[in-house]
C-alpha cells in the first residue's frame, strides 16, 4: 500500500510540475482506494504546498504577480459561497454542470485554437471567485484557473509558475483548515514524509518537460487535460 501511495504521488507531482496543475485530480481519487479521504486529501495538500514552494523558489521571475494576486484575492470571498453551495445544491448537479462546461470549453479551444483570448486581468475576479466557490464546496478550485491561464495565452513557464503563485497560499489556507478540523494527523505526516523523496525527484523532471513545450503545443496539452477532467467530473456525477 505504501509503495502505491508513493508511486501515485510521484506521478501526480510529475504532472503538476510539467503542466502547473492536475495532481489533485490524479492523486486523491487513486489514493482513496487504499486510504481514507481524510488522510489522502491532507497529504495531497501538503504535497501541493511543497511543489508550489519549490517551483516558486526556482522560477519566481516567471510569475505574473498581478494575476496571481487578483485570483487569490477573489478566491477568498468565493469560499463561503462554496460552502453554501455544498449545503443547498446536490453535488452531482454541480459536478456534472462543471464537467460539461470544462469539457465544452476544451473541445471548442481544440477546434478553434485561437478563437478566444484575454489580454489583461479585467475578468480575473470571475475566475478567482469561481475557483473559491468550487474550492470551498468540493476542493476543485483548479479548473477555472486553468481555463483563465489558457485564455491569457501564457507561455508554458509563466503558466506553470503563476498557478503556483496561486496554489501556494490557497494550499496553506487549506492545510490550516484541515488542522482546525483535526485532520492533520500522524498518519498524514507519515505518508507525506514517505512520499517526499519521490515528490522532490519528480519536480525537476516535470520542469524539464515543461521547458520543452512551445506555447502552441503546451496549450493543446492543457486543453486535452481539461477535456479529460471535464469528462471525468461528468462521469463522477453520473455515478454519484
Amino acid at each position: 500500500m505504501t509503495v502505491f501511495v508513493v508511486a501515485v504521488f510521484f506521478c501526480a507531482t510529475l504532472i503538476r510540475s510539467a503542466l502547473g496543475f492536475g495532481e489533485a485530480l490524479v492523486a486523491v481519487p487513486l489514493i482513496a482506494f487504499v486510504l481514507p479521504v481524510e488522510i489522502a486529501a491532507p497529504v495531497a495538500v501538503l504535497v501541493s504546498i511543497t511543489v508550489a514552494a519549490v517551483v516558486l523558489a526556482q522560477d519566481w521571475r516567471h510569475v505574473n504577480v498581478r494575476s496571481a494576486m487578483w485570483l487569490v484575492g477573489f478566491t477568498l470571498p468565493g469560499i463561503p459561497l462554496g460552502l453554501l453551495l455544498l449545503r443547498t445544491v446536490p453535488g452531482p448537479i454541480v459536478k456534472g454542470s462543471l464537467g460539461l462546461i470544462v469539457a465544452g470549453f476544451a473541445l471548442l479551444s481544440l477546434w478553434q485554437r485561437d478563437a478566444y483570448q484575454l489580454r489583461d486581468d479585467r475578468f480575473a475576479w470571475l475566475f478567482g471567485a469561481s475557483a473559491g466557490v468550487l474550492g470551498g464546496a468540493y476542493g476543485m478550485n483548479g479548473p477555472p484557473l486553468v481555463v483563465y491561464g489558457s485564455l491569457r495565452r501564457w507561455p508554458p513557464e509563466r503558466f506553470r509558475a503563476t498557478l503556483q503563485g496561486y496554489f501556494l497560499p490557497a494550499s496553506i489556507l487549506g492545510m490550516v483548515g484541515y488542522a482546525a478540523a483535526g485532520l492533520w494527523t500522524l498518519p498524514v505526516n507519515r505518508y507525506y514524509l514517505l512520499s517526499l523523496p519521490g515528490v522532490l525527484l519528480a519536480i525537476p523532471i516535470g520542469r524539464a518537460i515543461n521547458a520543452r513545450f512551445d506555447t502552441h503545443r503546451f496549450l493543446t496539452v492543457i486543453h486535452a487535460g481539461l477535456l479529460a477532467s471535464g469528462v471525468g467530473l461528468f462521469v463522477q456525477a453520473l455515478l454519484s
